[in-house]
């Protein structure tokens, strides 16, 4: 046996997407290049003062110094679900259909450990943010990717899931509004996929984390709406992209109770719960003065605007989204995402994200994150339309 030989889980790690990304950048800095970043999905935005006010508070509480509840305060867990039947208008027991997590990708992580046996089948749509493989992988899992293409509006066809497939899935991940091809789904899909997970007993979960970034007054549901969703799935939320807290880690679970059970007993097993202060700034969150929310909306709106304006000057073909603060872009004739991704950062020093780094269909696409200010928007795009794509 090697000293520190790494183990099977390890090495079926499928490239890290960001890897070469970061080589070239730090190549392209050292010339002395002024680097654009909109590959990152990172807020630039701050936290709301009434969040850091409280969190201050709450860390000078001696109280707050102890481990907390795994599954989270109490007053944490009625906040999430008086905010739910006001967002959605469904209603959940806090006891039992309630879990806090660390940021909601560390949940997102978490679940297959708790559904999928070695062997089993989890249904991943691709291409996707990879915790959903990843996790399926190190679970012991296998993943059967559900492509989400342009004709079919970035959502999955699940007529053409083998019928020995779902019969073997344990778990079918879904995200909408979508990261990264910023697509939404309604209920009629909602109940379409209630309705394949019931006949085919499969645990959904539905990784929500950017139904609060919406634009143009469009309002994105919760597949807990849906008729027999809690029957079958769970939802997944994150406070980090709504209130600009990514940082602070902090996110909840909701929905089936057994299901809601099965990721406590893991994380019951693996940490001890989010701290309490961060918590309490949780609860300043959702309960507080939701303007912030609308405040931010409003500044992506306008960043997606300047954007999808001058990406179109410039000869690219883009939709303007509906939600997220992404924007899946077509590459130009005659490129490939990875060439066009080098080409900018090389040629312009503007950095985004290649769609084929979130799986196979995504070539013939590219990632912007809108997370610089108007004036480096405006910038990156003065750099673009030089090249003459």
């Amino acid at each position: 046996m090697k000293l520190f030989e790494y183990a099977e889980r390890l090495r079926q790690l499928p490239p890290y997407l960001f890897k070469e990304i970061d080589r070239k950048k730090a190549e392209v800095m050292a010339r002395g290049v002024d680097i654009i970043d909109l590959g990152v999905g990172d807020p630039d935005l701050s936290t709301p003062e009434h969040i850091i006010g409280e969190m201050k508070r709450a860390v000078e509480a001696p109280a707050n110094h102890r481990y907390p509840s795994y599954s989270g305060m109490n007053d944490f867990k009625e906040a999430v679900a008086g905010w739910y039947q006001e967002r959605f208008g469904v209603d959940l027991d806090p006891d039992r259909e309630v879990v806090s997590l660390i940021g909601s990708k560390e949940g997102l992580a978490h679940l297959p450990l708790a559904f999928i046996n070695p062997g089993d089948v989890a249904l991943v749509p691709t291409p996707a943010y990879p915790v959903y493989n990843i996790a399926t992988l190190f679970a012991g899992g296998e993943s059967f990717f559900m492509p989400l293409l342009s004709e079919n509006n970035y959502l999955p066809d699940l007529k053409t899931i083998p019928e020995q497939i779902a019969e073997r899935a344990k778990i079918m991940f879904i995200n909408y509004p979508n990261n990264p091809t910023a697509a939404v789904a309604d209920l009629d899909f909602f109940a379409r996929v209630v309705e394949f997970a019931a006949k085919h007993r499969i645990v959904v979960c539905h990784d929500a984390a950017y139904t609060e970034m919406a634009f143009d007054g469009y309002r994105p549901c919760s597949f807990l709406e849906a008729e027999g969703a809690r029957e079958v799935g769970m939802e997944f939320h994150s406070l980090s992209k709504t209130y600009n807290m990514t940082g602070w880690r902090i996110g909840f679970a909701v929905g089936n109770e057994k299901g809601i059970e099965g990721l406590g007993a893991i994380k019951s097993n693996i940490d001890s719960g989010v701290f309490q202060a961060v918590q309490k700034a949780g609860i300043a969150a959702i309960r507080g003065d939701q303007s912030c929310v609308r405040d931010m909306v409003q500044v992506y709106a306008a960043r997606r605007d300047i954007m999808v304006r001058g990406l179109r000057v410039a000869g690219f073909e883009v939709e303007s989204p509906r939600a997220t603060f992404y924007m899946w872009v077509k590459v130009p004739e005659g490129y490939t995402s990875t060439r066009l991704a080098t080409r900018l950062l090389e040629d312009a020093g503007v950095v985004v994200t290649p769609g084929n780094g979130f799986g196979e269909p995504g070539e013939g696409y590219f990632r912007i994150a809108l997370t610089q200010n108007r004036k480096r928007l405006s910038e990156a795009l003065e750099r673009i339309k030089e090249i003459k794509f």
